[in-house]
C-alpha cells in the first residue's frame, strides 16, 4: 500500500479522554498550546493505519538529535507495541506537527547504537520511560523521524 492519496489534513484523532483533549488544544491553537505539556515537549504524529489506510494522529513526547525528532514507543510499559508504532513500521511516511510547524517525514526504528545514545536523551525528557522499560520484557523502541519539508500549521 502506498501513502499517495492519504488525507493528511483530516486524520482520525484519539478516543475521548486526555489525549483527544491534548490534540484538540494543540491543533486549535496552531501549536502554541499543547506543545509544552507536564514539563516536557510534545509533537503530534500522524501515521497511516496499517489496516484502515487512513491517517491517524497521536500526541507524543519528543526529543531531538542530529536534525531528527525522537519518540518512544513505550505504551506505558505494555507487552505490546503501541498502534502508532505498528502503523509506521508498515508505512514509514508520517506527518508531524512540532509547535506551529507541520512537516512530512520518514520514521524508522533507531538502530541498536542509536538507541543506546538516544534512550538517555528521551529519559531526560520523561524519566518514567525507565519505569516503563522495567515493566516489560520487550525492548521499547526509540523512533527516529527524519523531516522532509516544513510548513506553518493552520491558524499559526
Amino acid at each position: 500500500m502506498t501513502t499517495t492519496g492519504i488525507d493528511w489534513d483530516h486524520p482520525k484523532d484519539p478516543r475521548p479522554g486526555w489525549q483527544l483533549d491534548h490534540v484538540r488544544q494543540y491543533v486549535e491553537s496552531g501549536g502554541t498550546e499543547g506543545h509544552h505539556w507536564r514539563g516536557t515537549q510534545t509533537l503530534l504524529l500522524t501515521t497511516v493505519g496499517r489496516i484502515s489506510g487512513s491517517a491517524v494522529r497521536t500526541p507524543l513526547i519528543y526529543g531531538e538529535a542530529d536534525g531528527s525528532y525522537l519518540v518512544v514507543a513505550s505504551r506505558g510499559g505494555s507487552a505490546e507495541h503501541p498502534l502508532w508504532y505498528r502503523n509506521l513500521t508498515a508505512h514509514p511516511e508520517v506527518r508531524i506537527q512540532v509547535g506551529p510547524e507541520v512537516m512530512q517525514g520518514t520514521a524508522r526504528t533507531a538502530t541498536s547504537e542509536e538507541r543506546a545514545a538516544y534512550w538517555p536523551v528521551m529519559v531526560g525528557h520523561w524519566p518514567a520511560y525507565e519505569d516503563y522499560q522495567a515493566r516489560t520484557e520487550r525492548e521499547i523502541p526509540v523512533v527516529v523521524i527524519e523531516p522532509a519539508g516544513r510548513k506553518p500549521a493552520a491558524g499559526a
